[in-house]
């Protein structure tokens, strides 16, 4: 998107004072998350190898920064994208049982992305997956698990707000589950991300459902990758999709602000036909795809939570780069400056 630049956009927090109150949040999302989803934290890769069905595609279409490692005859690494299908595969090794789970500080690089107010060439975000029962692959499970987060960042943005009384909280109460069917239905002649950015305003808080299954009119909300989320499983609302994402709207940009992707993850049936929706069955030759086929791997539910995005939402800042150390082309960093926001 383009950059934005707020009118009468004020510095809140001096940059010494946001690196102290960055470290504070994050300190107590990951305490406060771990305790409601009962998550333990382990250590992320950086990267993997590549040809292993174990990076994420994300949309499906993502090129991942690869590199060869002299000592294993060129073999290729890639950076990650993100952890869903590693962290599903740690959750078997280290055995955890249903109701449990882990979470890690994961980095990345994406190459592709748009440098703008919310997009960094640099990703750091919290990843977590729980193992989950048969039993638990359901909507109402799905959404007790959202609430459970929101709760946690609404209890963040308390916290803020109780150091610095000047950063007023802005999020509702509770968080609004919509469907992205019921989001074309309402608003049949808008794009996605228009149908996305009116519900967030309307509501300050939305979970969108089912981000990747094919709507009414023949398009996708927003794409997903066939092998970790389960967006073709029919739900108790029906509708399609076990998946969605965390959408809150932000009062600074005036633009939804997306902070999470989380969802059920696949089973062996929904991979399949993930896979043959989008074109891709002979991925499930891969070492991940097979695993999950011969049922080596947990059920489970998991997701990622940007941890710049979270600290830039709540600390009320007009751009990612205020919260984190990145890259940025000259003249948007000039740009910025001319406004009072100053990049890190």
């Amino acid at each position: 998107m383009p950059l934005i630049i707020p009118q009468r956009y004020k510095l809140k927090l001096l940059p010494e004072t946001t690196e102290m109150s960055i470290k504070m949040l994050k300190d107590a999302f990951q305490e406060r998350l771990a305790k409601a989803l009962n998550l333990r934290r382990v250590t992320a890769p950086l990267f993997v190898l590549s040809g292993t069905g174990l990076n994420d595609d994300l949309n499906g279409n993502e090129q991942a920064v690869s590199f060869p490692i002299a000592d294993m005859g060129g073999r290729r690494a890639e950076v990650v994208h993100s952890l869903a299908k590693w962290k599903r595969v740690k959750l078997g090794a280290y055995d955890i049982a249903p109701g449990f789970g882990l979470y890690t500080d994961m980095n990345a690089i994406r190459t592709h992305e748009q440098l703008d107010n919310l997009h960094s060439l640099y990703v750091d975000q919290w990843d977590w997956e729980k193992t989950i029962t048969r039993e638990d692959r359901n909507l109402e499970y799905l959404k007790d698990t959202v609430r459970s987060i929101y709760r946690v960042i609404k209890e963040c943005e308390s916290l803020i707000y109780a150091e610095f009384p000047h950063i007023t909280p802005t999020l509702p109460d509770e968080i609004t589950f919509i469907h992205t069917e019921e989001l074309l239905q309402q608003y049949p002649h808008l794009t996605p991300k228009e149908r996305e950015a009116e519900a967030a305003r309307r509501y300050g808080a939305i979970f969108l459902i089912g981000i990747g299954q094919q709507l009414s009119d023949g398009t996708r909300h927003d794409g997903r990758a066939p092998d970790y989320d389960d967006w073709t499983t029919p739900n108790s609302d029906g509708y399609l999709g076990l998946n969605g994402d965390i959408v809150l709207w932000n009062t600074v940009l005036e633009t939804p602000f997306e902070l999470s992707s989380m969802g059920i993850r696949v089973d062996k049936e929904a991979l399949l036909r993930q896979l043959d929706i989008c074109g891709c069955p002979e991925r499930a030759q891969l070492n991940f795809h097979r695993a999950l086929l011969n049922d080596e791997l947990p059920l489970s539910i998991g997701g990622g939570i940007g941890q710049s995005r979270f600290s830039m939402f709540l600390l009320q800042k007009a751009h990612i780069g205020e919260v984190q150390a990145s890259i940025w082309p000259e003249e948007q960093i000039a740009e910025c400056a001319r406004h009072n926001i100053h990049l890190l």
